[in-house]
């Protein structure tokens, strides 16, 4: 039997701030490149708002739907959002940020949870599996998504893939989303 590597408190941490803040930033530029995602976002009414975060006072970000079907992350919200996906411990959002558990098995094993409406968090998921499908290096995804698309060319994920990077890279050097 294979042991997980321990890790200190303070490295998961600062690990898990850095990808909660990749990941809000990737799925809202993620938001402004695919059809798929936009077409996910378009189940949403536009202002619907969720947070990803830890509990209780760990690493989050928030985002709104826009009129166009889109993300754009919000700063400094305070009020509750329509759906929340909130990580019961940092250990549990260490271990699917590092792919050592998909979204769908850390729910099963009840590490993470859905405060708002199950129809909204399934769509929100699905947006999360296709962007991780798209920035992510085939074999990391498939750890990554419950089941990796299958019509995903080569061809459309770099090309897609590059435009998020860019797009993610070009929002740091902003300070904006």
């Amino acid at each position: 039997m294979m042991s997980t590597p321990v890790v200190k408190p303070s490295l998961e941490l600062a690990y898990v701030k850095l990808m909660m803040d990749v990941i809000g930033r990737g799925l809202a530029m993620a938001s402004q490149v695919d059809a798929e995602i936009q077409k996910e976002l378009a189940g949403f009414a536009v202002g619907f708002r969720f947070a990803m975060k830890v509990f209780p006072n760990g690493p989050a970000f928030v985002a709104e739907v826009t009129e166009n079907h889109q993300l754009k992350l919000l700063k400094n919200f305070e009020q509750k959002p329509d759906l929340s996906i909130v990580f019961k411990h940092l250990h549990h959002a260490f271990l699917v940020f590092s792919f050592q558990e998909g979204t769908a098995q850390a729910f099963a094993n009840d590490r993470m949870v859905a405060d708002g409406d199950v129809s909204s968090a399934i769509r929100l998921v699905r947006c999360l599996n296709r962007m991780e499908a798209l920035i992510l290096p085939k074999v990391i995804a498939q750890l990554a998504v419950k089941e990796y698309p299958q019509q995903l060319s080569l061809k459309q994920k770099l090309a897609q893939a590059s435009q998020i990077y860019l797009k993610v890279a070009q929002s740091y050097f902003k300070g904006s989303v």
